[in-house]
């Protein structure tokens, strides 16, 4: 049972490495689990938008420290990229937030926190890819920031699911994330843990 509204609370969703080409060895494999995952979270964003929340997503610079993130976002949505479904699905809006990080998690070398900071928010909803790499990574900083967390389970892939699974259950376990599925919420959110 869902309990304890968050309460002046906000929230912030994150989209992880979602605008990729997956030109990587596992990157087939990949896409059959993010794909799905990236038609939940297209219906995530949907509704977070309805209520006002922003959208920031966190993408890899892939050791291109003159990355352009509208040139990546034209990169795996118009090429013949493997990754161009799920940048199709989720072309960021004009109004969505952008991070270009160096390494696995979205805070570590990166402006996030002080994005965060700027824009009041308290509670991240954290999404994307992979499951057990990215997002974990980043759920482990979030915690040590004191955000509090959701991961829904339909809005994060790994290469397999058991993999997936495992990731999920770090969160729950050891960075308090709720992880119901993004069908499940209703806004505003509520958690099933007690916020301090």
């Amino acid at each position: 049972m869902v309990t304890n509204a968050i309460k002046n609370h906000k929230t912030a969703l994150l989209i992880i490495d979602m605008i990729n080409d997956l030109d990587f060895h596992e990157g087939k494999q990949l896409l059959t689990y993010a794909l799905p995952a990236a038609k939940a979270i297209k219906s995530l964003k949907v509704e977070v938008k309805k209520q006002g929340i922003p959208v920031i997503y966190i993408n890899d610079n892939y050791g291109q420290w003159q990355s352009d993130f509208r040139s990546l976002v034209t990169h795996c949505k118009d090429g013949d990229s493997l990754g161009a479904p799920l940048a199709q699905l989720l072309e960021p809006d004009e109004d969505d937030y952008f991070v270009l990080k160096p390494q696995f998690s979205a805070f570590f070398g990166t402006p996030l926190n002080i994005l965060l900071e700027h824009l009041g928010i308290d509670t991240l909803i954290l999404t994307g890819v992979a499951g057990n790499m990215c997002v974990q990574f980043s759920a482990n900083d979030a915690y040590m920031f004191h955000y509090h967390l959701f991961t829904p389970s339909d809005c994060i892939a790994s290469i397999n699911k058991e993999e997936n699974e495992q990731a999920l259950k770090t969160m729950k376990q050891v960075n308090k994330a709720d992880i119901r599925p993004s069908t499940d919420y209703h806004f505003p959110l509520q958690s099933n843990k007690k916020l301090s």
